[in-house]
């Protein structure tokens, strides 16, 4: 089995790490395939961000050359996954989703411990769109950068775990869900200091798209994700131009 693991942002470092703890827990004969989109943020922490990911995704998946099972979008909160399900004959996972529907496995209520404030709200949308927000508690902001969970590991810990205690004492949450793929591998030290089951949205993706294909299960093509009709693009793609950095 081979599953693509798409960063949504071009940082290399990140990438390379969210594919580690793909690999971590994928079963044995499972290939992990990390993939950078072509273009795009450093970073993704907004709405502009977020769409132009979403289509550096989709591209960036389109030209990959070679076989594969499943695809993941290790992004959280972010906008794209229903173009992936109408491109793609493969079973698609978004990390937010799947985090969060592992999440209400395990207790009543689960909160989500992110990274800035402004993406609490594309989060919470995100949560509604999947049906997924009914037994969220919160979903807290620990005031770090994405780029910041590399620069200064004691700071991202203590950060998060500040949250992840309020999120537990306060907000009544069972579950802590991590919400950016950046925070992976932190769960142990979050576990440490709240007592509950903590989600990786990475590891649970990963868990679920081996299982959809083990099933033979795959996204349903009769309706709201059904191929895109033929259509004639213009001027795309670019050629030249901001996206492809010329």
């Amino acid at each position: 089995m081979r599953i693509l693991v798409v960063n949504v942002n071009t940082t290399e470092a990140m990438t390379e790490a969210i594919g580690r703890q793909a690999a971590a827990v994928a079963a044995p004969g499972t290939e992990i395939i990390p993939l950078t989109p072509l273009f795009g943020a450093d970073s993704v922490e907004g709405n502009y961000e977020s769409y132009l990911a979403a289509v550096a995704v989709m591209e960036t998946v389109r030209s990959y050359d070679g076989p594969f099972d499943a695809v993941i979008q290790a992004g959280y909160g972010e906008h794209g996954r229903e173009g992936l399900q109408e491109l793609l004959d493969v079973p698609v996972v978004d990390i937010t989703e799947a985090a969060a529907s592992t999440a209400q496995f395990l207790g009543h209520k689960y909160s989500v411990v992110t990274t800035l404030d402004r993406t609490v709200p594309l989060i919470e949308d995100r949560l509604k769109l999947a049906g997924l927000f009914d037994r969220c508690a919160s979903v807290r902001a620990s005031g770090l950068g994405v780029l910041e969970l590399e620069q200064d590991h004691d700071a991202t810990v203590k950060a998060i775990v500040a949250e992840s205690i309020l999120a537990v004492e306060r907000d009544k949450a069972e579950v802590i869900c991590l919400g950016c793929g950046g925070m992976a591998g932190l769960n142990e030290r979050v576990v440490e200091h709240t007592g509950v089951p903590v989600v990786d949205g990475v590891a649970a993706a990963v868990t679920i798209a081996e299982s959809l294909v083990r099933m033979g299960l795959s996204t349903s093509k009769v309706r709201t994700f059904a191929p895109p009709r033929p259509k004639t693009f213009k001027n795309w793609p670019p050629a030249t131009g901001p996206l492809l950095g010329a």
